[in-house]
């Protein structure tokens, strides 16, 4: 969206990067292996927004990304992952129509923390199982009572995958890799493991 969005909040693109020939075929035999390397994937990352380059999308903390496309030339996404925006952020009909957009032609669609607001707005999450930040729970349930709110750190419905709070982003990550990826062992058990990923119980069962 035009506007800003937390850093954390798009950090699982992180982990879908470790297990990309990009990220293992600079690494040293030593810490990865054949095995390893072969499991790896082709993986092209897209950075859109409304008009592209060479205008900027704003992170918290000062930070920049230049987006690879716009709308208008943005090919069809397998996997799209978008972030909460400021409070009071009005989407635009042509950002919602861009999201309805892509919600229909990929394979995956995620939100993290307050992104969840956007297919909302968008009209996507009509019937479905979602959740969001556990402290607006309660308001998301008064402003769309269609919706099955969950208070879960992510939930999946379909292609849709909601998370709580910003760092429940990483727990939907690791849980997604998992679900699809998963039989690739030797690349994403050594991610898992040596990078420490964060991949906590779906339920709040610590009480955080």
């Amino acid at each position: 969206m035009g506007n800003v969005t937390e850093l954390l909040d798009i950090a699982p693109v992180d982990l879908f990067h470790g297990l990309s020939k990009s990220f293992t075929a600079d690494m040293p035999d030593v810490l990865f292996s054949a095995a390893m390397k072969s499991q790896a994937m082709d993986m092209e990352f897209i950075w859109v927004s409304e008009k592209g380059p060479p205008g900027q999308n704003s992170l918290t903390s000062g930070l920049n990304i230049t987006p690879t496309h716009s709308f208008a030339n943005c090919p069809p996404l397998d996997i799209a992952l978008i972030g909460a925006h400021k409070v009071g952020y009005e989407p635009s009909e042509t950002e919602l129509a861009f999201v309805r957009q892509t919600y229909d032609s990929c394979t995956a669609f995620i939100t993290v923390c307050g992104g969840v607001e956007v297919p909302l707005r968008a009209g996507l999450l009509s019937g479905k199982r979602a959740t969001g930040p556990r402290f607006i729970l309660e308001m998301l349930r008064e402003k769309a009572p269609d919706v099955k709110w969950v208070e879960k750190r992510w939930v999946r419905d379909g292609k849709l995958w909601t998370s709580g709070a910003l760092l429940n982003g990483l727990d939907l990550g690791t849980a997604f890799v998992e679900e699809f990826w998963g039989d690739r062992r030797e690349l994403l058990g050594f991610l898992v493991n040596g990078g420490s990923w964060v991949g906590r119980e779906v339920d709040y069962t610590d009480g955080r």
